[in-house]
């Protein structure tokens, strides 16, 4: 009987040892995630407030996360224009929804194929795609291309074609699809499918967090693409949301100047001054520019970090 004491004593004590180290270190982990976590999400509460907040009221008193003087003046302004930031918003989101359709596609196509162990020619080309990735033509050549050769002055297909296709992508996919047992293929061919079929119906279905992780990295850089509008679009109803944002930051900031110098000159026009919330403005635009775009992560979330990590690591 002691014997059988003396046993129990010792198999619960480390188990009680066990258990505390459990606690403590989910303390500590939970801990840890809820700071980096309030460090993620109050700059954009930070931001979300400041907007709200009247120019004067935050030259006089600086950033806060308490609103002082409540303003709805940067809001004013930037939907002076309804129907141009409505044109921006329907030239984004179509840009957005078509290019995150067709990157995805080609990205998962191009993967699945350069992963066929029996297409002899896999290694060739991804050297190919990996060549771009460390040279390119160049701005200029680039821009006579698209303008002169392909069209794109002032065409929706600027907004589309350029980033349709990413090498970084594509070796994602790529990545991804390696771990997908190729007896898949096989017993597919030996069925009598094609190659199309076999990608649709079996590989595809067997790829949702790689099309979410994809389809996630292209709708943010079709979203905050900008620099595509800059170099091929000039008309307004064409524009992309974050370049007209830019642009009217920048007619603010200019307006600003013009203000200064007529102050600096006359002493009549500083008061003008405060009805330009230009740094309110920047905050109102972050809000209308991120605010759709946040709203789409929770729905890829459980998919995002699965796509990242199956795939990455060989056993």
């Amino acid at each position: 009987m002691k014997g059988v004491t003396t046993t129990k004593s010792i198999t619960v004590k480390p188990m009680k040892i066990i258990q505390k180290d459990k606690i403590i270190f989910n303390m500590f982990g939970y801990t840890l995630v809820t700071v980096f976590g309030l460090a993620c999400v109050l700059p954009f509460v930070l931001i979300f407030i400041t907007s709200f907040t009247s120019e004067a009221s935050l030259m006089r008193n600086g950033y806060t996360f308490f609103i002082k003087e409540f303003s709805l003046e940067a809001y004013k302004l930037a939907f002076r224009s309804p129907q141009r930031i409505l044109w921006a918003y329907r030239n984004t989101v179509s840009a957005t929804i078509i290019g995150t359709t067709l990157a995805v596609l080609i990205a998962t196509m191009t993967g699945y194929v350069l992963q066929r162990r029996d297409f002899t020619q896999r290694n060739g080309f991804s050297l190919f795609f990996f060549f771009t990735t460390l040279f390119n033509g160049g701005l200029v050549p680039t821009y006579i291309l698209c303008t002169r050769y392909l069209g794109f002055k002032n065409n929706f297909a600027a907004l589309v074609l350029p980033l349709m296709f990413s090498v970084w992508n594509m070796i994602i996919a790529k990545s991804f699809m390696t771990g997908i047992p190729y007896e898949i293929t096989e017993s597919a061919k030996v069925d009598g499918a094609n190659d199309i079929l076999i990608f649709y119906r079996l590989i595809l279905p067997l790829c949702k967090p790689l099309v979410a992780t994809l389809g996630l990295f292209s709708a943010l850089a079709y979203w905050n693409d900008w620099y595509n509008t800059l170099l091929y679009i000039t008309k307004e109803d064409k524009m992309s949301l974050q370049y007209f944002l830019q642009e009217m930051i920048n007619s603010i900031q200019a307006l600003k100047n013009l203000v200064a110098m007529g102050a600096g000159a006359s002493g009549s026009l500083g008061s003008v001054r405060v009805s330009l919330p230009q740094e309110t403005m920047k905050m109102a635009m972050t809000v209308i520019t991120t605010g759709p775009i946040i709203l789409l992560y929770p729905f890829v979330q459980r998919y995002f970090v699965k796509g990242l990590t199956i795939g990455a690591v060989k056993g």
